[in-house]
């Protein structure tokens, strides 16, 4: 995992409704902050790909039934290293192994393929989650990306 201590060469925090719309904007969102690193387009791709996941995640298992707020966090470090806070307030996750093993879903009446974190963990360099039963989830994940442009 990156040093959290090191100092980010540029951040951005959003929050926003658990709207199933606002997984559109939070990929948007983190695509366009990222543009500054110039990131190849599979990359980029793969990181709203990643980022999708978790959002929808928070939108369809943490919130259920009910609209409650998503956490957004995006910094750069040196050297491309990109790093992606996604967190909410929900259910949380009785037990994230299994949650993290393909194809296990919460929500099979509706149909899920229950491969939300399995897409993050392909997608990206590092994944780390976090939860607590009635006070929410964090995701963490991290990517070093192949910039073809110095930050500054």
């Amino acid at each position: 995992m990156l040093n959290l201590n090191q100092k980010a060469v540029n951040e951005m925090k959003l929050s926003f409704p658990s709207y199933s719309e606002n997984e559109r904007f939070s990929r948007i969102a983190v695509s366009g902050f990222l543009t500054q690193l110039d990131p190849q387009i599979d990359e980029l791709s793969e990181i709203k790909t990643a980022v999708s996941e978790g959002v929808t995640n928070c939108i369809v298992h943490a919130y259920r039934d009910a609209v409650g707020e998503i956490f957004l966090q995006v910094r750069i470090f040196d050297k491309g290293r990109v790093y992606i806070k996604i967190r909410d307030k929900g259910c949380g996750i009785d037990d994230i192994q299994k949650a993290m093993e393909p194809l296990f879903t919460t929500a099979p009446e509706e149909e899920r393929a229950g491969l939300g974190f399995a897409v993050m963990e392909s997608f990206m360099d590092k994944i780390k989650v976090r939860s607590q039963k009635g006070k929410g989830t964090t995701v963490v994940m991290e990517k070093t990306l192949k910039t073809r442009k110095a930050f500054r």
